[in-house]
């Protein structure tokens, strides 16, 4: 997708869908900071759109999107999504029915998680501090684990019989790591961690290390290494230094990123994109947080994985600028003590999101005055 240009003015056009759980508070919260710094940049614009697909519009209707919608939102440049998740509904009924039926479709394969220690925050890692842990986890989204391909039979006898079938094409694979190998190459240290469990699974898992090696003889300038994911984990914690970017399989980056947040801070503060390299269909951004139903409408979610989320979202876009001044700002307000309980504070939702928004507002008049 390409945005509109009118005169010298960008424009891009966001489906918003906050779903279930917090999924409302923070994607409200994100909307707000957006349109702060569309106003105070002067020179892209951002329409909104909202799509009311949650696990309500499933109870009620039986379906989480309409006859058609996908339709809808490949007119969209980006979708900005919260959360879906309902202590009423089967998990695996509303990620198949919500995320997974807009990722898969739209051949997002590329899911990304940057992770870093934000100033102003504390890693739960003794001696970690910001620029200690700067990780990107590339993560396969398309196919893997989560391929959906598996069956029950016999259900409620001993004899039942349950499967859950990895798929792994090398089509997928390879595109995949391509990605992975460019993005480390992007980065500063040029550098990619490949993890597998081939030492296991000596079908699926070889493969990805034989096209591993493979696709490196491409980019001679990025450094590999191997590493199972088992001791992954480990290497996570003792030697965060030692990473940079990371990339794995749909199941075992999906947990290794939730560790990589925790170990940052929060799981709070964690953005995703969810990418199609090609741009023939619009990415979906979202939080890695999740519903969080125990916190809903307390106006306690903390946003900030929501404003990261929404740099990457408009760093995809084509606005890098702004980008990096939303997601300084976050920062400065985090190292000025206004942060949610996640991060040992006292701060509201509303009080993180307003004091962000005060800190764009500076940033721009400060660029604009040194530029005068």
């Amino acid at each position: 997708m390409s945005p509109t240009t009118v005169s010298d003015r960008r424009t891009h056009d966001i489906a918003c869908m906050p779903a279930d759980g917090i999924g409302p508070e923070v994607i409200s919260a994100g909307v707000e900071v957006l349109k702060a710094i569309a106003s105070a940049d002067g020179t892209f614009d951002l329409t909104f759109e909202d799509y009311d697909w949650s696990s309500e519009t499933y109870k009620k209707t039986g379906k989480y999107i309409p006859d058609g919608g996908l339709e809808r939102l490949k007119k969209h440049d980006a979708i900005f999504f919260g959360a879906v998740g309902a202590p009423d509904v089967p998990d695996h009924i509303s990620l198949w029915g919500l995320r997974l039926a807009i990722c898969q479709p739209f051949q997002q394969y590329a899911n990304v998680r940057p992770t870093k220690i934000l100033r102003g925050t504390q890693s739960p890692l003794r001696n970690a501090r910001p620029g200690d842990l700067d990780w990107v986890v590339v993560r396969e989204n398309s196919e893997g684990e989560y391929a959906g391909q598996g069956g029950r039979s016999h259900r409620g006898m001993p004899w039942e019989v349950s499967t859950e079938v990895s798929i792994f094409t090398r089509h997928a694979v390879e595109r995949l790591i391509r990605f992975a190998f460019e993005t480390a190459q992007s980065r500063p240290r040029k550098h990619l961690t490949v993890v597998t469990k081939s030492n296991a699974q000596r079908n699926g898992m070889v493969m990805w290390d034989e096209v591993a090696a493979e696709v490196a003889k491409d980019f001679s300038d990025v450094t590999v290494d191997k590493m199972l994911v088992d001791a992954m984990t480990c290497r996570m914690v003792l030697q965060p230094k030692s990473l940079d970017t990371i990339v794995a399989t749909n199941l075992h980056a999906d947990i290794l990123s939730d560790l990589a947040a925790a170990l940052a801070g929060s799981i709070g503060i964690a953005p995703t994109s969810n990418l199609d390299p090609t741009r023939q269909n619009p990415s979906m951004f979202e939080p890695i947080h999740g519903s969080a139903f125990d916190i809903a409408g307390k106006g306690v979610a903390n946003p900030v994985g929501t404003f990261w989320t929404a740099a990457e979202m408009l760093r995809w876009l084509g606005e890098k600028n702004a980008a990096d001044v939303l997601l300084e700002c976050t920062e400065k307000v985090c190292e000025s003590g206004t942060v949610t309980a996640d991060l040992g504070g006292s701060a509201k939702t509303a009080d993180v999101t307003r004091a962000v928004c005060e800190e764009i507002r500076k940033a721009y008049a400060v660029s604009t005055k040194s530029e005068s």
